[in-house]
C-alpha cells in the first residue's frame, strides 16, 4: 500500500471515530462560550502576545502588595519564610551586563527571582494565573502590573516613579539583570529559527532517547513542595482542590 494510501485509510479512520464518539456522547457537552474561552485564555507569550491591556505605577503595586503579597513575600520581597525570595542577589552591573554574576561564581545561599528570571512575560504570566496564594486568578490586570512594577522597582530595574504598560514590557525586558541568562542555542529548542518568525535554532535535539529500566523505584509519589507554614493556611490540603484550577492537594501523610 502506498504512504498516500495509508494516509488516506488513517483519514477514514479517524473520520469515524469522531463520528462513533459524536453519537455516543450526544447531549453531553456543550461548545464553551466565547466569555468562558477567554477565562481561559491567560497565557502571555515569551513575545508578550497575550499581554492585557493595563498599567499601574510603582506606588499603586506597593499598595497592593503589601496587602496581597507581603504575608508570605515580606514587605521588600525578600523573605524566604514560605517561598524563595522574590528580591536580592544583583547588581547594577547584573542589569548592565544581563547576566547575573553570582550564578556562575559557583555556589551562592539564595538564588531569588530576579536572579534567574530571563524573560518578564514569565514573572506576569505567574502573577496572573497563580497568585495570590489564597485566591489565585483574583488580580486584575491592571493589578498585576502594578505588582510586577513594584518588584522591578525592588529590584534595581526600574525607577521609583515608574509606570509598567503593555507598552513597555519589552524595554524593561532589555534591563533585566540575568535577561542573557537563558539561550536557544541548543538542541533542546528545535524548529524555525527567530529570523524565520520562530524560537528556535534550526537545529535538531541533542538528547538520546534511551530508556533505562534498571534499579527502579518501587513507588513514586509526587507532591507539590508546599512549605510547612502554608500547609495549613486553606485547612488540610489533602482534602481540597484550590478553588481556581486541577490544582490537587497534597497526598495524606506528605512531608
Amino acid at each position: 500500500m502506498s504512504r498516500y494510501s495509508e494516509a488516506l485509510l488513517l483519514c477514514a479512520l479517524l473520520a469515524g471515530s469522531a463520528a462513533a464518539a459524536e453519537d455516543r456522547f450526544q447531549g453531553i457537552g456543550r461548545t464553551a462560550t466565547p466569555d468562558e474561552v477567554r477565562a481561559l485564555d491567560i497565557d502571555v507569550r515569551a513575545d508578550f502576545l497575550g499581554l492585557p491591556v493595563g498599567s499601574a505605577s510603582v506606588a499603586e503595586g506597593k499598595q497592593i502588595f503589601a496587602a496581597k503579597c507581603a504575608a508570605c513575600h515580606g514587605a521588600a520581597g525578600e523573605s524566604d519564610a514560605m517561598f524563595t525570595p522574590l528580591i536580592g542577589g544583583t547588581s547594577a552591573q547584573d542589569v548592565k551586563a544581563g547576566r547575573v554574576q553570582a550564578l556562575s561564581a559557583g555556589p551562592t545561599r539564595v538564588r531569588s527571582l530576579f536572579m534567574k528570571t530571563a524573560t518578564l512575560s514569565s514573572v506576569f504570566d505567574y502573577i496572573q494565573r497563580a497568585m495570590p496564594w489564597t485566591e489565585p486568578k483574583s488580580l486584575q490586570p491592571d493589578e498585576v502590573y502594578g505588582v510586577l512594577a513594584y518588584l522591578l522597582h525592588l529590584a534595581q530595574i526600574v525607577p521609583a516613579d515608574f509606570v509598567l504598560t503593555q507598552a513597555n514590557m519589552a524595554d524593561v525586558q532589555a534591563l533585566l539583570p540575568n535577561r542573557h541568562g537563558m539561550t536557544n542555542d541548543h538542541g533542546l529548542w528545535p524548529g524555525a529559527p527567530a529570523s524565520q518568525g520562530g524560537m528556535g535554532n534550526g537545529g535538531t535535539p541533542d538528547v538520546q532517547v534511551e530508556a533505562c529500566m534498571r534499579d527502579c523505584a518501587d513507588e513514586v509519589r509526587l507532591c507539590p513542595p508546599v512549605p510547612p507554614p502554608m500547609r495549613q493556611a486553606q485547612g488540610n490540603p489533602a482534602e481540597q482542590n484550590r478553588a481556581f484550577g486541577a490544582v490537587r492537594g497534597t497526598p495524606l501523610g506528605a512531608n
